[in-house]
């Protein structure tokens, strides 16, 4: 009985409850803010792509992981 299928939903399925909290947060945070201050929304964008894009970085790892079991 080989279970690595089984393995592999856990790791990516684990893998990417973080970042996708994470890149929920991240923009339910950055709409705030420029609902706040909609001139800020050049300021804000940068650093929001940036999280997100770092944030994403982690559920790769996890497909990585997931493929390499």
């Amino acid at each position: 009985m080989d279970l690595t299928p089984l393995a592999q939903a856990i790791a990516i399925g684990l893998g990417a409850i973080g970042p996708g909290l994470g890149i929920g947060m991240i923009g339910a945070k950055a709409v705030e803010a420029i609902g706040r201050n909609p001139e800020a929304a050049q300021k804000v964008l940068v650093p929001m792509l940036l999280a997100a894009a770092f944030a994403e970085a982690i559920a790769i790892y996890a497909l990585i992981i997931a493929f390499s079991i």
